[in-house]
């Protein structure tokens, strides 16, 4: 393992692959693109059809009970409603994974140009496999997705990842997936909707605006670099390839201070006394909630409604059905603060608790702000994050990437890393915790301490 981490560590600096350069891979999704044919449409919602209001049990569901249902979601606290909306139930895991192999001396991860039917913009750079287990058990009739044996028969490899990590918790109910990653040392078939890059290659493809997509990303946020061992003289060499030697400080060294006690304190206190009444109900009793022409919506703003897609995608496993999405009602913002002190760069994160989180709360970014039609809440932490965007202070990435497009319809939300000077900080408010990489990579490690903003956001970090 040590040998295999310490091969993914070079080819995060690895910015260009002797097998294909960045802007081949940039020519092949564009080609890609325009050859396929997609059509998605916004229809009504069928009274019957595949897709139906159960209302015996108060959800959409399909007649398989397959995939995933919609049903009501209410939270209250101290008796008063606080959130009261539709929510995806998904309760199967699925896979998202990606193969690694060495490929003349660097580390190469077999990438998927891959469409889902709420993609904004066709093709995105997709894990290897990305299938929910319906979609690999064949509930919807279809072919099995390709490579899928090789997760199958993961024990026959070297793993490097296998974590079982949440996913967007204010529209799925305690949703989870499988983020795994395998290194594979005999020889891949390559099929043409598949191709090789390094790590550095897929990082540099991230400042593409929705390119490299939401799984894409919280898989390679679970690479486990705190686990790597190196000598002094190695771990030399190793840094002589960053550019930002406090982000390689951060990651494989760390600031010394052990911060997990104090941050698991917070966070099990919150579990513990948190005082919290979360039920399911029938979407018909969602009294702010109607139906409104062929959509689902809140009677006041709210970040998201429920739509009806007609959707046809060639080269899927299967090429035509129905189904329901969410949709965005507008942008959200997820933004990191990082912080160099002492040599070592350390991130503002935040302890968020959301709908349907499957522990109640996680670390989260330091910003998680939905649309601004929304009703948001400010401290002094998230006021210094809006000073420093108004003037462009620190803004290190700054670009619009997707969300889950399986589900999602053309949810594109800005995502931003700012550094900022420690001394320029306010005081941090109660749930805030300023911590190195190294801390996070580790956390991480853990199933269901990091929100998949809060990964999304990691993995966007070059060397």
């Amino acid at each position: 393992m040590n040998d295999t981490l310490f091969s993914i560590a070079q080819s995060w600096c690895a910015g260009e692959s002797s097998l294909n350069c960045t802007e081949e891979l940039l020519d092949w999704i564009r080609k890609r693109n325009e050859t396929i044919a997609v059509e998605i449409q916004k229809i009504a919602f069928p009274k019957d059809g595949f897709w139906f209001y159960d209302y015996e049990n108060g959800c959409i569901r399909n007649q398989n009970s397959s995939f995933f249902s919609i049903t009501g979601y209410r939270q209250r606290r101290a008796g008063r409603t606080v959130c009261s909306q539709p929510i995806i139930m998904q309760e199967e895991i699925g896979y998202l994974g990606i193969l690694c192999r060495k490929i003349d001396g660097v580390m190469h991860f077999l990438m998927q140009a891959k469409i889902e039917p709420g993609n904004v913009n066709k093709i995105q750079i997709s894990p290897t496999i990305q299938a929910t287990k319906s979609n690999f058990t064949r509930k919807h009739g279809g072919a099995s997705p390709p490579y899928l044996e090789y997760f199958l028969n993961a024990g026959k490899y070297e793993i490097i990842v296998d974590q079982i990590q949440s996913e967007q918790s204010s529209r799925f109910y305690k949703k989870r997936n499988r983020n795994i990653i395998l290194h594979v040392e005999e020889e891949i078939p390559v099929l043409p909707s598949h191709r090789w890059m390094t790590l550095g290659q897929i990082k540099r493809l991230m400042r593409e605006d929705n390119l490299v997509n939401m799984d894409t990303r919280t898989v390679l946020s679970c690479i486990p670099f705190s686990k790597l061992n190196l000598q002094p003289l190695v771990l030399s060499g190793l840094s002589d390839c960053f550019r930002d030697k406090s982000l390689f400080r951060s990651v494989f060294l760390g600031d010394g201070q052990n911060k997990l006690p104090r941050i698991y304190q917070y966070i099990n206190n919150w579990k513990m006394f948190q005082n919290v009444d979360c039920e399911l109900l029938p979407l018909h009793e969602l009294e702010d909630w109607e139906m409104r022409g062929n959509e689902f919506v809140c009677k006041h703003p709210y970040p998201f409604k429920v739509i009806f897609c007609n959707i046809l995608i060639e080269g899927r496993e299967v090429r035509h059905w129905t189904q329901p999405l969410f949709e965005a009602t507008g942008i959200a913002t997820f933004g990191l603060i990082c912080c160099e002190e002492d040599g070592v760069l350390r991130f503002l994160v935040k302890a968020t608790s959301e709908a349907g989180c499957f522990d109640g709360i996680e670390l989260g970014p330091t910003i998680q702000r939905e649309a601004a039609a929304f009703r948001q809440e400010e401290d002094a932490v998230s006021r210094y994050f809006s000073d420093c965007l108004k003037c462009g202070k620190g803004v290190l990435f700054d670009h619009l990437l997707s969300e889950e497009g399986g589900r999602f319809y053309q949810e594109q939300n800005r995502n931003l890393l700012i550094k900022a000077n420690i001394q320029d900080l306010p005081a941090l408010p109660e749930g805030y915790f300023l911590l190195d990489y190294h801390t996070l990579n580790e956390l991480v490690q853990v199933n269901n301490v990091l929100n998949i903003q809060l990964r999304n956001l990691i993995s966007l970090l070059e060397a």
